[in-house]
């Protein structure tokens, strides 16, 4: 499987503290099916003040620590990207990365509050030639009222990432009904770990795997963890 959403580097958001974390994490990855990564911490203008540049080299820095200790793990550069000002701009300057250097990009919107223009800001970034891949709408608390926007987000372009863990309850009953729901109206085109720790918030896909298996079938299941992700990485469209 691929995981295309984590928050495995070491120090630089609300992820991984410490190196030893990082590496536990991997290792509970691979035990579980993981064979590549996308290291993807957030990018929030003001709170987390990453970049293309900083995320590579701790990228390289955790993949040399994973090779040291032969933890089969391939790590490819990402963010999780808030939606700000100025983001098409960082975008084409290369200074906010996408995924693994392809269109492919995640986009966080706001947890709380519609962001009032998130529409709009989808069709620029595909009218641009990118594809915002929106990260966890199940877990949105704006969702219940807003349903409709999702189906027309991916009508315009945009993908969709749903949290395995919401899949399995590890988010309450409310996460886990809107992500069975939007699989099953088919606007989800991957599950993703969104691991922070190896804690409640831990890697691995394999039980949300099964869920899908169970609600959409074996082969869309393995679409939304192998397939997809591969096209992502090789940047097709």
């Amino acid at each position: 499987m691929i995981d295309l959403h984590s928050h495995i580097l070491p120090g630089i958001d609300d992820g991984a503290s410490s190196l030893e974390m990082s590496l536990e994490m991997a290792r509970m990855a691979v035990a579980d099916g993981v064979h590549t990564m996308a290291c993807t911490p957030h990018i929030y203008p003001g709170l987390y003040m990453n970049d293309a540049q900083g995320i590579r080299r701790a990228r390289e820095r955790l993949q040399a620590a994973l090779d040291l200790y032969r933890i089969a793990l391939t790590l490819v550069d990402g963010a999780d990207v808030h939606l700000v000002p100025g983001l098409l701009e960082g975008l084409r300057a290369g200074v906010i990365p996408t995924l693994h250097g392809s269109r492919y990009v995640l986009l966080e919107p706001s947890h709380h509050v519609r962001p009032p223009r998130l529409e709009e800001s989808v069709f620029e970034l595909v009218a641009a030639g990118y594809t915002p891949v929106i990260t966890h709408p199940e877990r949105l608390v704006w969702i219940e009222d807003h349903h409709e926007v999702f189906a027309r987000l991916v009508r315009q372009g945009a993908w969709m990432q749903v949290t395995g863990g919401a899949l399995t309850g590890q988010f309450g009953k409310r996460a886990r009904y809107w992500g069975e729901r939007l699989l099953g109206e088919g606007l989800v085109h991957l599950l993703a770990s969104d691991a922070h720790t190896t804690g409640r918030r831990s890697p691995g896909l394999s039980q949300a795997r099964a869920v899908a298996e169970h609600l959409v079938g074996a082969e869309e299941a393995h679409r939304l963890v192998l397939d997809r992700p591969q096209a992502i990485l090789s940047d097709l469209p």
